[in-house]
């Protein structure tokens, strides 16, 4: 009877730069992931039946719509974003729902100012602070004697 030692390594090779970290799962394919099939798919086509020219042009005006349409979504973003377009809330009357104890009430106020911060961009009414993408309505303020230190929320139950 033969005795192994217990602290041989069984993969005496073994080391932790030599593993990959595991790759995260893509849901949806971007347009370096289409490119990527339409190369592998030239590449393993079979010679004596190649991809029809007709195919070939479908595929890249998918891949140049996507491409556009990629652009465009961030340029819309970029655009919503935008510190000019968003002062046009200041003097404006916005509404936006608040969730307390008693449930959901709908508030409304006059924008006094825009505040950002990490990226997000807040409308200030009063003292309140409400993200841009939290508002329901917008309105043109309807003209009310000046109050000092803000113009304050109301809110409806």
């Amino acid at each position: 009877m033969t005795q192994t030692n217990s602290t041989s390594n069984i993969w005496p090779d073994y080391s932790k730069q030599n593993v990959q970290a595991a790759r995260k799962p893509v849901k949806a394919l971007g347009k370096d992931e289409f490119l990527q099939l339409l190369v592998t798919q030239l590449r393993n086509q079979d010679p004596m039946a190649p991809m029809q020219d007709k195919e070939f042009i479908a595929q890249m005006a998918q891949f140049s719509s996507l491409e556009q349409m990629m652009n465009m979504a961030t340029q819309m973003s970029g655009l919503r974003q935008s510190a000019g377009l968003v002062a046009g809330l200041i003097g404006k009357k916005v509404g936006w729902q608040e969730t307390t104890q008693a449930g959901s009430v709908d508030k409304t106020g006059i924008v006094d100012s825009i505040v950002r911060r990490d990226g997000v961009q807040y409308v200030k009414i009063g003292t309140s602070e409400v993200k841009i993408d939290d508002l329901t309505t917008i309105s043109e303020a309807a003209s009310q004697p000046a109050q000092s230190g803000g113009t304050g929320v109301t809110g409806n139950e």
